[in-house]
This record gives structure tokens, C-alpha cells and sequence, in this order.
């Protein structure tokens, strides 16, 4: 792993302490009852099982299960289509993707064209199983990717922070900064919308995305282009 930090300074965002897994549940974005109730029978008789992928499913959105415990909340199919379509848009012909902490949507580039210029940055290291294209990344770490990952090397970042959090969003935003030419699409939680634009510039559009499992918190897409979302 390489530490890159050419013209970013990390001092320009505030950030929390650093946040683990038994901290405060404050910032996660919240299931409804009945779902919450839903998940954790599921996961109680999924335990200790490993999800077997084949290739041809391995682009389906939920190919790879999400987990509520690592605050995997994956998209509903429209709303990762209409993403997956915005940044396709957005990105032009031949230009390249990048996927953080959105694995729908990345999982929808690929089945809309395999060849297309994408990857998938994430916590999450099953989904190393989409090889070259999957890159680790830990949000608590911004700045620190593999040696092959350069500055501003993607015409488009969407982002989907796991956290509802100053502290979260200050350190993705470092990550997308430093990733993407300009255009960038964060998905997050209507109570971000002061650090969106704060941090990054972006502003609210009118599109509002969908989960597969209802989430109690309301969601919204921020985006600094002209943005399909928006009409």
C-alpha cells in the first residue's frame, strides 16, 4: 500500500475520533423494525456460511450478500440502474469510474458493459472477486491505495459513505478529491446535505434512491454537474 498525498492537505477537514465497530450506532443508517427483525433471523441461520458466487452471477446486484453489521445497505435494482446511467453519462465515452463504497452500481456498469472502465473500492474484501477492478479501501485510512491508483485518474467518483457522520464524510471527501478529474455523485443521507455541500461542493438533486431493505433514514443524491438525477 502506498500513502498518496500530492496537493491534499488532510489538515483542511475536520474530522471525529477514529470510529470502530463497537462505538456509537449514532451515524448508521437505520432499518425499520420490521426489517431489522427480518435480517437478523436471516443472519442467524446464514452464520458461519460462505456464500458460493458463480461467474455468471457475480455482477448481480446482491451477488454478494450485504451485511447490516458492516452498514451494507445495497440499492434497489431501479435505483442502481439509474446511477449506474447517470455516471455512464457523466464519465463520456472511454472515460473511467470509480465506485466507493457502491458496489450496485458498479455491479450495474458491468452488466451494462462489461468493458467499461470501472472499479470498485471497498471495505469489503469478498468482493475481491472481481480481481484488478477491486481496490481496498478503508475510509479511516483516506489517502493510502494501491500504488497503481493516481491522482485524479477518474472522470467520475460516486461515493456512498457507510456512515451518517461529519467524521465519515470528511475522510471519504479526501478520497474523492484526490481520485476524480471533477464530476463527482455522492449518495447519502438527507442530514449530510450542509457537509455535501461544505466539503465537496455538491447539491441535492431531485432523484431520491431506493434500497432493497427500507431504510428508516431519507437518502439523496448530491452531485456537482448537470445531472440526469435532476430531472
Amino acid at each position: 500500500m502506498k500513502e498518496n498525498k500530492k496537493d491534499i492537505d488532510e489538515g483542511e477537514v475536520s474530522s471525529g475520533d477514529h470510529r470502530t465497530m463497537s462505538d456509537s450506532d449514532d451515524d448508521v443508517p437505520q432499518l425499520s423494525e420490521s426489517t431489522l427483525a427480518a435480517l437478523q433471523e436471516f443472519y442467524s441461520e446464514k452464520q458461519g456460511l460462505h456464500t458460493q458466487i458463480t461467474p455468471d452471477d457475480k455482477f448481480s446486484v446482491g451477488a454478494v450478500e450485504e451485511d447490516w453489521r458492516m452498514s451494507q445497505f445495497w440499492y434497489s435494482d431501479e435505483t442502481a440502474s439509474r446511477l449506474a446511467e447517470d455516471v455512464l453519462q457523466a464519465a463520456g465515452e472511454g472515460g473511467r469510474i470509480a465506485c466507493l463504497g457502491a458496489p450496485s452500481v458498479y455491479q450495474k456498469l458491468k452488466q451494462r458493459d462489461p468493458n467499461v472502465s470501472a472499479v470498485l473500492l471497498e471495505f469489503d474484501r469478498r468482493f475481491s472477486i472481481y480481481g484488478d477492478e477491486f481496490i481496498f479501501y478503508d475510509y479511516n485510512n483516506p489517502l493510502c491505495l494501491q500504488e497503481d491508483v493516481g491522482p485524479q485518474s477518474f472522470d467520475v467518483v460516486i461515493a456512498d459513505p457507510p456512515y451518517l457522520s461529519q467524521e465519515c464524510l470528511g475522510k471519504v471527501a479526501l478520497t474523492i478529491r484526490f481520485l476524480t478529474k471533477g464530476k463527482v455523485l455522492l449518495c447519502t443521507g438527507a442530514i449530510m446535505q450542509v457537509d455535501a455541500e461544505k466539503l465537496l461542493g455538491l447539491k441535492m438533486c431531485t432523484f431520491l434512491p431506493k434500497h432493497t431493505h427500507n431504510l428508516a433514514n431519507e437518502f439523496r443524491c448530491y452531485a456537482n454537474y448537470q445531472s440526469c438525477l435532476d430531472s
